[in-house]
């Protein structure tokens, strides 16, 4: 039996964008949030506007127009949230790919889906605005999780519901329908919902690693196909 990785590899002709990007014009900076970024001071971490300055001046002296990356990444910017802050173990592997962009920025959908669940995720640090979706290919089911998205962009949604390929499914959200976080996508791709509807666990601890990356794909197996 086929691999996700090869079933998506199989069907590189289908998968449709994620985000507009044209590969002439735009460009993708990738954004580094381990400890080994010592740009990013307690002061920065504990104020989201700051935060936010320094996500946009950073795509800006890039001459970017995304940030991405993150996948597996071990972060020390959850410090700045108590959602993450668990007593035994803080939780910091990142299991997503993030897109960094302007609040308002379109999300489209990549592949027909039926939606899973939706749900305000409304912590501070959380996912804010989430639409959970439905694919499946080649006989696979799995779930993508869109997350830090506008309140809007629940509007109208039933479970079950179908949504085309190429659609577009939701906008990114400003600091406060997000979770106070700089605007972003956090896309994560999960093989089993273990019985959860509208969240699911994008940050792990690291004595869990093995398992959560297993249930999580790495999403840019879906997003090579988009940016080239």
């Amino acid at each position: 039996m086929k691999n996700f990785g090869e079933i998506i590899t199989s069907q590189a002709n289908h998968i449709q964008k994620v985000i507009d990007f044209d590969s002439k014009t735009d460009k993708l900076y990738q954004l580094d949030f381990t400890a080994s970024n010592t740009e990013l001071t307690p002061e920065i971490l504990s104020d989201t506007d700051l935060f936010i300055n320094w996500v946009n001046t950073k795509l800006h002296d890039n001459h970017a127009t995304y940030g991405i990356g993150g996948y597996n990444e071990h972060r020390t910017i959850y410090a700045r949230s108590e959602h993450f802050n668990a007593a035994e173990e803080p939780r910091r592997l990142h299991l997503g790919v993030d897109i960094w962009a302007p609040a308002r920025t379109a999300i489209y959908n990549f592949y027909d889906a039926k939606v899973h669940s939706f749900a305000n995720n409304n912590n501070f640090g959380d996912y804010g605005a989430t639409i959970i979706l439905t694919y499946e290919i080649e006989n696979i089911t799995f779930q993508v999780l869109y997350g830090h998205l506008s309140l809007a962009s629940l509007t109208g949604l039933e479970e079950g519901m179908m949504i085309p390929a190429g659609s577009k499914i939701a906008e990114l959200g400003i600091k406060e329908e997000n979770g106070f976080w700089p605007p972003h996508l956090h896309m994560q791709v999960i093989l089993d919902m273990q019985g959860l509807k509208g969240d699911f666990p994008g940050v792990c601890r690291f004595s869990a690693r093995t398992s959560y990356l297993a249930n999580c794909p790495d999403p840019n197996l879906i997003l090579k196909y988009t940016f080239g």
